[in-house]
């Protein structure tokens, strides 16, 4: 005769439990920064304060898509099958010196490509 085992397929780990801190952090600064830079009516001064509260919420927006992209790279290594960064990163050493160069110039390609399309999108 089978028992029912009430055991949870899913157990939490000291790294799940740190990113759900994490995210609890995150929506705790996105809800009370508009709090901590709020002003009264009618003065002048809340333009000013406004840039900061806007410059918080915009570091919070911006962490929180590199988390994302960076789950997600970590989801498409696992899909295909392919070595995780950590790997990668310590076999860098092995490539050739023209393989090492290559990709050096490839990262530095896609920093100007980013930094071009960052001015881009603030004009």
């Amino acid at each position: 005769m089978k028992t029912l085992s009430l055991r949870s397929a899913w157990v939490p780990t000291r790294k799940s439990i740190e990113r759900v801190l994490q995210l609890v952090i995150v929506l705790l600064v996105w809800y009370t920064a508009p709090l901590l830079f709020d002003l009264p009516q009618g003065n002048s001064f809340e333009i000013a304060k406004s840039i900061g509260l806007m410059l918080v919420l915009a570091l919070v927006a911006f962490v929180m898509v590199i988390a994302v992209c960076w789950w997600l790279l970590g989801r498409v290594l696992v899909v295909l099958e392919l070595p995780l960064i950590g790997s990668m990163v310590l076999r860098f050493n092995e490539l050739e010196l023209w393989e090492q160069v290559r990709v050096c110039f490839g990262l530095f390609a896609l920093f100007v490509f980013a930094a071009v399309g960052v001015i881009v999108a603030v004009l």
